[in-house]
């Protein structure tokens, strides 16, 4: 088996992780933005160095799958965990992606076998497992919820978009098309309804804040975004996010090493549920 899909799995686990320790110190759409354009302070010399190859024809369409893989899926997300919204909860509905991109998949030419359609159900049942005893009604807001299903059908349609329209690019130059498109949406966003200033006057510049900051730019906007694009230039839609299946258990086991979170026997059973459900999607 090839290790991209675990090193993918464990960077994008760590999200929520990096949330808990960043969004304290600022907000939402603040740190996405900062967490972009630092992106691009490091990949535009790179690009420029090495004169990776810009796309041709498609470039519009590589912006559309960013905006919706980066501004809407991350920033529905982190929105969301600002108000309160438990992390078990959002990745509960979260989790509903891979189930919609089966159903979605005949509009890109894919088609979902019976026994990827079991592993697709398997997989749900133990995110469920997996996240209920973590739930709370606590925070369960409307706009709380409209955030998380706004990130849900952000990702979706971004995957499907990108699998769709823009399969193959460079991912140097494609990457900085995307996090260039989402810091032109973001930026207007931050200003209007963050006070979002030059001067960063709503950020604290805590030790935590900037790791949190540090591991969002280089392990998951740049290690686990490459991951999946190259994942989705191998694989169907379908098999490259079943594979976020297997998000929530990894982030339940890391938030139990790190902050000491419980994590019960019904947990375990709802990750060796979620492995068989992925196994079922990814075997040929």
């Amino acid at each position: 088996m090839s290790p991209i899909p675990v090193f993918f799995v464990f960077l994008w686990s760590t999200g929520f992780i990096v949330a808990k320790f960043g969004l304290p110190f600022a907000p939402p759409l603040t740190f996405l933005l900062l967490r972009c354009a630092c992106v691009l302070l490091v990949l535009v010399p790179l690009v420029g160095a090495v004169r990776a190859p810009w796309p041709t024809g498609s470039i519009g369409h590589i912006a559309v799958a960013g905006l919706l893989l980066q501004a809407g899926y991350l920033g529905g997300v982190w929105c969301a965990i600002k108000l309160g919204m438990p992390a078990g909860v959002t990745a509960l509905i979260v989790g509903m992606q891979p189930i919609l991109t089966a159903a979605a998949a005949p509009l890109i030419g894919e088609s979902v076998r019976p026994r990827q359609w079991l592993g697709l159900l398997l997989g749900l049942a133990g995110v469920a497992l997996v996240v209920y005893a973590k739930m709370s009604l606590v925070g369960l807001s409307p706009l709380a919820v409209g955030y998380c299903v706004l990130a849900l059908l952000s990702i979706t349609a971004g995957t499907m978009y990108q699998r769709r329209f823009c399969p193959r690019f460079d991912l140097r130059t494609g990457t900085v098309i995307q996090f260039g498109a989402t810091v032109a949406l973001l930026l207007p966003l931050a200003i209007v309804f963050e006070g979002f200033s030059p001067g960063l006057a709503t950020v604290q510049w805590t030790p935590s804040f900037i790791g949190a900051l540090l591991w969002s730019v280089f392990a998951l906007s740049i290690g686990a975004i490459f991951l999946l694009f190259t994942l989705l230039q191998r694989s169907d839609a379908t098999v490259v996010t079943s594979l976020l299946y297997l998000t929530p258990p990894t982030t339940a086991v890391m938030a139990w090493i790190m902050f000491g979170e419980a994590f019960s026997l019904l947990g375990v059973a709802g990750m060796a549920v979620a492995i068989v459900g992925v196994v079922c999607v990814v075997k040929k």
